[in-house]
């Protein structure tokens, strides 16, 4: 006992030491020149583009980038399939994109979906960011959209990239939590960096458990330009919108599925696209004139931003379907090498300096991960157009040159290869005018960092809010130092007083002023984005949910088959669950095969759940816990639970409070509760309960 009284006191000592032997530590380089600053890259003018000489930069990116092999530093965690796009008509009015012009070409895609802070052995389900990267084998070269399920993003400049990974990947020290943002390291961070209150508004809402890859949002995050054959130039955002609508778990969900299966996401995607439910997603672009740039109260070019789409409708252009699993995990999945600064004439990048910080680090980290410098050659990332050039050599190369000349120009080799002109589909640069002072500024148009999480918040639904609240405390109730939970609440309270408040009232520290909300820029903007919110009108489609039907010896085949029939022909899948696997006989002397028992299955993994007649069956489900358990759960999460004949007994026998609550469907025969039933998965959840 003696022993461990005496433990906080040398704590306190050694950190006293510490604090006093490095009084006077001045951040270096590496080879010991003191740094000014490590908060802006060098920019020519403060929205100017980031400069090569930048050595920082350079340096603190480059050691970043290679502190780990072969597992990517972040993105470890992933999941990949193959597809194709088509466009739905030409859009040569906005860009000379060849892959964007013909609606009867396909073009190859592949796409990896990945958490962020996570190791490759991390569950799917944790509150993270989700990577959703897209690669467009075009027949001009490749084009990688390689963004999130977030349009925004933690930082407005890419030289802060590795303080944010740092902060929240395991702490240093003993290398926990694996996986997670809640802990100290990293709130430490997000309540310094007030530019990422926007996007902890999203980390924290329900878009950070969403419920499949196939129901997720993707954004291109950065703008980007779109040029057409005349040369004209225009702002772009990208957008993927999946056709399932977007939906997310439930917290309580997230955390079950996580030590049930840490695969959920990766399965329900491998076993969508076996069973021909392909994941489709339509290709969205928010146009706009650089003319009209400035006539918003946001930078295009600060990455914290978004463009609402209230006041610049998302246009959709084309539809992408994942119609392929990957041969090999490794080959595919794991060694494709994405690249920002992989872009096909017509489309260009900006002067976002977190985008000019990423179009220096993919490249730089696939040398390590990869090998060398011939990670295109490694089939995946092998584009369809042909590659000829005067590359050689390096680890792993697989090229057999032939001929003399490796280099240009050359008379030997007959001037191969030729240059392309504009006409000739070379690529071409946009000639954007660049001026400004040498030096790591930042635009004062980036000063404001509240006013967007305030129209995230506003923009939610209650439900949706009082879960982001949840979460918020769930977060910073693992934070150890109170000063840490007073910063970030204080900065809450320049987003919501009512949100500030009540994360407060959970983490036992009160409001106090400190945050200091920057100027607003003048311009177009909006109070509300119903876009925002996850809550959307239903759909009749029931493609990727999942259905539960619970059985037992005696219950009634025909409640079985036509409510199976009626969710299969709305595009939805059941399985049966049961007490053991193996063969369940009906009153009607035919059996079917359950395909997961109590001891595997969850309501967790489902989407509904229903429960046949039979006197039988339903006795012997009444006397199983996990079958109560099971009804209890769904309906705690909002689920639709549907009972025909004396299904309803088993429902009752849960507690379930009240069986005319909206989502709760039941009837004497399950064809009278069918078409109710299908309607109410519809809604995903019911949150009225």
């Amino acid at each position: 006992m003696a022993k461990r009284d005496k433990q906080p006191a040398q704590g306190q000592d050694q950190l006293a030491r510490f604090k006093r032997d490095n009084a006077d530590q001045r951040m270096t380089s590496d080879t010991g020149v003191r740094i000014q600053d490590t908060d802006d890259s060098l920019k020519a003018g403060p929205r100017g583009p980031t400069l090569l000489e930048d050595f920082h930069l350079r340096e603190k990116i480059t050691r970043f980038d290679h502190e780990r092999i072969p597992e990517r530093v972040v993105h470890a965690r992933g999941s990949g399939a193959h597809g194709f796009f088509q466009v739905y008509e030409s859009q040569a009015k906005w860009t000379r994109a060849g892959f964007l012009q013909d609606p009867a070409a396909r073009t190859r895609v592949f796409v990896r979906f990945s958490t962020v802070v996570g190791s490759r052995g991390a569950a799917d389900t944790a509150r993270d960011v989700r990577g959703f990267a897209t690669r467009f084998y075009t027949n001009e070269g490749n084009f990688d959209l390689v963004g999130n399920n977030m349009p925004v993003f933690f930082i407005q400049d890419g030289i802060k990239f590795p303080d944010l990974v740092h902060a929240v990947k395991p702490e240093a020290h003993h290398e926990m939590p694996g996986g997670a943002s809640a802990h100290d390291t990293f709130w430490d961070f997000a309540s310094l960096v007030p530019e990422s209150t926007h996007m902890l508004m999203w980390v924290l809402s329900d878009r950070a458990i969403p419920r499949s890859y196939a129901m997720m949002e993707g954004f291109g995050v950065h703008t980007f330009r779109l040029v057409n054959a005349r040369g004209k130039s225009r702002f772009v955002k990208f957008h993927w919108k999946p056709l399932l609508g977007a939906h997310s778990l439930v917290w309580d969900e997230a955390q079950k599925l996580a030590g049930k299966d840490p695969d959920f996401h990766r399965r329900d995607l491998w076993e969508s696209i076996t069973n021909g439910d392909f994941p489709e997603y339509e290709l969205g672009v928010q146009v706009i004139e650089e003319r009209d740039a400035d006539k918003y109260s946001f930078d295009l070019f600060d990455p914290t931003k978004l463009v609402p789409e209230e006041l610049v409708p998302v246009q959709r252009i084309g539809k992408m379907t994942l119609d392929r699993n990957p041969d090999n995990f490794f080959a595919e999945t794991e060694q494709v090498a994405f690249h920002v600064g992989n872009v096909v004439p017509g489309i260009d990048v900006t002067n976002d300096a977190l985008m000019q910080a990423r179009l220096f680090s993919y490249v730089d980290t696939q040398l390590t991960r990869l090998g060398g410098p011939n990670f295109n050659q490694i089939p995946i990332n092998q584009p369809v157009a042909p590659v000829h050039n005067h590359q050689q050599d390096g680890f792993h190369n697989q090229v057999v040159q032939q001929g003399r000349a490796n280099y240009h120009p050359n008379s030997i080799g007959s001037g191969c290869p030729f240059l392309s002109t504009v006409r000739e589909g070379g690529y071409v640069h946009f000639p954007e005018e660049v001026q400004g002072v040498k030096a790591r500024v930042r635009s004062p148009s980036f000063g404001d960092h509240y006013s967007q999480a305030t129209l995230f918040y506003k923009s939610l639904t209650p439900p949706e809010q009082q879960h982001l609240i949840d979460a918020a405390r769930f977060e910073l109730g693992k934070v150890e130092l109170k000063a840490i939970r007073e910063r970030v609440v204080s900065n809450f309270a320049l987003v919501d007083a009512n949100l500030a408040e009540q994360v407060a009232a959970g983490i036992g520290v009160t409001v106090k002023a400190g945050a200091v909300r920057g100027e607003v820029k003048p311009g177009k903007s909006v109070k509300s984005s119903p876009s925002l919110s996850l809550v959307k009108p239903p759909s009749a489609n029931l493609k990727g949910r999942m259905v539960a039907f619970l059985v037992e010896e005696g219950f009634q085949k025909s409640d079985l088959d036509k409510m199976k029939s009626a969710i299969t022909s709305a595009g939805g899948r059941v399985k049966i669950v049961s007490s053991k696997l193996g063969a369940v006989g009906s009153l009607e002397g035919k059996a079917v095969e359950v395909e997961q028992s109590f001891l595997t299955a969850a309501s967790v993994f489902f989407d509904a759940v229903f429960v046949p007649g039979g006197a039988a069956s339903v006795a012997a489900l009444m006397k199983a816990g996990d079958a109560i358990q099971f009804l209890d759960e769904a309906f705690r999460h909002c689920k639709t639970i549907g009972a025909a004949g004396e299904g309803r007994e088993l429902l009752e026998a849960a507690d379930i409070p009240d069986l005319e609550a909206p989502g709760i469907v039941t009837a004497p025969k399950a064809g009278a509760a069918a078409e109710a039933f299908i309607a109410a998965i519809a809604q995903h959840r019911h949150w009225t309960r």
